[in-house]
Order: C-alpha cells, then sequence, then structure tokens
C-alpha cells in the first residue's frame, strides 16, 4: 500500500529493534509492579502494564515525528507498526520460554491476537500524533497524549478479556487492518495532492526565478522590499539559495512520483554538491537573512522531509 515508497528497509529494521528494545525494558518493569503491587497482578496486566507499554513504544515514534524523519500519516503508520511488531515479537518470545506446551488455540490469542495488538495501537498513536503535529502541536509534547489515551484504552479493553479470548482476537484481526487500509487511502490521496499542487506552484516559482520578469513578481519584489536591511550580496545569496532550494525539491517530488510509477531513479551523485552549496549558502545569508525568505521555501514538516529523502537517496550513489 506505500505506492511512494516512502519507508526504506534500514529505517524499518531501526523501528522493529527499538519495539524489541522497548520489551525488553518493560519486561523486568512488570515484574517490579507486580510485587509493588503486593502480587496484583490482573491489576498490573489491565492497567499498568498498558500504560507503561504504550509509552514506551511511543517513544521512539514520537521521536520519528518529531524529529522530522516522517513526511506523512502513512511513514508514521508503517513505523508505528514496525515499533508494535518489534515489542510483540519480543514479548511472545518470552511467553514462548515460560509457557510449556502451548496449545494452537493458546498461540491464537496470545501469540497472533497480542501482535496485531501491538501493531495496531502504535499505530494509532503515530496517525494521531503526526496529525495533531501537522495540526497545532509542532513544539509540543501534548500532541502525543490523544493517540496514547486512545492506544491505552485498546489495550486495556483487550487485556480484561471482555469478551471471549477468541472473539477478541477474531475483531482485532478484522476491525485493525480495514482501520489502518482507510489510513492509508487517505494518506496516499493527501500525498498525491501534495505532490502535484507542490510541484506545479515550486515550477511556477523557479520559472520566475530563472526568467527576465523578475523585478513584476511577488518573489522579485519582496527581496527588492529588503534592501534596506540587507546588503546587495545577500540579497543576491538568498536568491541563489531560492533557486537551488526549488530545484532541489521539485527534483524530490519528481522521485516520489517515480517511485509511485514503479520507477527506481537511480541516485545521482551530483545532487551532493547541490546541499552543499545549500548550507554555504544558508551560512552566508544568516539567521535573520534565513527568516526574511522562510515564506518562500516553507521550511520544516514535508518540505524538510523530502529534502533529507533525496539527500539519503543521493548518498548511496557511487563515489558520492
Amino acid at each position: 500500500m506505500d505506492s511512494y515508497k516512502l519507508v526504506r528497509r534500514g529505517p524499518l529494521l531501526l523501528s522493529l529493534l527499538a519495539g524489541a528494545l522497548a520489551a525488553l525494558a518493560c519486561i523486568p518493569l512488570y515484574g517490579a509492579v507486580v510485587d509493588l503491587l503486593s502480587g496484583s497482578e490482573w491489576a498490573a496486566k489491565r492497567y499498568v502494564a498498558p500504560l507503561f507499554e504504550e509509552c514506551a513504544k511511543a517513544a521512539f515514534v514520537a521521536f520519528l515525528i518529531r524529529a522530522g524523519r516522517t513526511g506523512f500519516i502513512v511513514d508514521a503508520a508503517i513505523h508505528g507498526f514496525a515499533v508494535g511488531a518489534g515489542f510483540a515479537l519480543i514479548e511472545n518470545a518470552a511467553y514462548a520460554v515460560a509457557l510449556r506446551n502451548p496449545s494452537i488455540g493458546l498461540w491464537l490469542v496470545r501469540g497472533l491476537g497480542t501482535a496485531v495488538m501491538h501493531g495496531s495501537t502504535t499505530a494509532i498513536v503515530a496517525i494521531v500524533t503526526k496529525d495533531q503535529y501537522e495540526r497545532r502541536s509542532r513544539h509540543r509534547l501534548i500532541g502525543l497524549l490523544p493517540g496514547l489515551a486512545i492506544a491505552f484504552a485498546l489495550h486495556s479493553w483487550f487485556n480484561h478479556f471482555v469478551l471471549p479470548p477468541i472473539v477478541t482476537t477474531a475483531l482485532l484481526v478484522l476491525v485493525m487492518p480495514l482501520l489502518l487500509t482507510a489510513v492509508f487511502e487517505r494518506s496516499e490521496r493527501t500525498t498525491h495532492a501534495w505532490l502535484t499542487s507542490g510541484f506545479d506552484s515550486q515550477f511556477d516559482q523557479l520559472e520566475t526565478l530563472l526568467g527576465s520578469g523578475l523585478g513584476q513578481s511577488r518573489i522579485g519584489l519582496y527581496l527588492l522590499s529588503l534592501r534596506k536591511w540587507f546588503s546587495g550580496p545577500v540579497l543576491a545569496d538568498m536568491l541563489c539559495y531560492l533557486r537551488l532550494h526549488f530545484e532541489l525539491s521539485l527534483r524530490a517530488k519528481g522521485l516520489l512520483m517515480a517511485r509511485a510509477e514503479g520507477i527506481e531513479v537511480p541516485p545521482d551523485p551530483g545532487v551532493t554538491p547541490r546541499f552543499e552549496e545549500l548550507r554555504y549558502l544558508e551560512g552566508a545569508i544568516g539567521r535573520t537573512g534565513m527568516l526574511a525568505i522562510q515564506p518562500f521555501i516553507r521550511a520544516g514538516g514535508r518540505e524538510a522531509w523530502q529534502l533529507d529523502m533525496l539527500r539519503k537517496h543521493s548518498r548511496s550513489a557511487p563515489g558520492s
């Protein structure tokens, strides 16, 4: 379903490893909580364990989103499910060691049911957190709380065994994939709309920068208005920075579009020097100058993510 190939193998394995490490941290913690509650395992299993486990899994997801490692809801969901899968792998391995002669019915509930539950709840945390981050909680941890609350409620409900275990597992296996599929399709449409509209807009802006009518354009008039605060050389660097940024952004969008059509574009070693030039220009322009042109480059979020994706792609070229 990830037609734009947003998640590569290396980062996916890292998410699986992060989930496994979270499980290794939670297993001894669970035993300590049971001892603290004077052996009341039912309370620990129904309330305390879901809270600790969901927070432990969500930590890496929050890091990925906050660090700009996810560009869209769909790749955040993939990373979230991978973290949950890594967690379930270690947890089920621990149960396999502890249990003797487990039946097929037990593993349908304990193995398959728990694996789907862990993957789905962490994917939900990733989906909701990414949505909140894009809307209004960009610099606040509070954007993580709604997704965590939903994940905790589902996890606690699963551990309560309100329904027969086989029925609960069947519901998870049927409902959760349908929910995630709906999210994937919605995100794919959003990705396509963002790519096409952004491509057209940035192509027009780049054409303006390269054309002769810069003085009559919105970008040109804005740069001319900055003459009272910045020197001529700095304004020239701003113009070069915008041109280079638009070129790289268009190249990144073209790479994603090619992947969606099943075309794997070979890495271009010539892209890396352009990023080095971009860094040089950023230093020459200065912090205040970068803030002045920020409305045109839309720094942060998906724009920063796609440039980072292009940078990593170019580094895989021979000799780069």
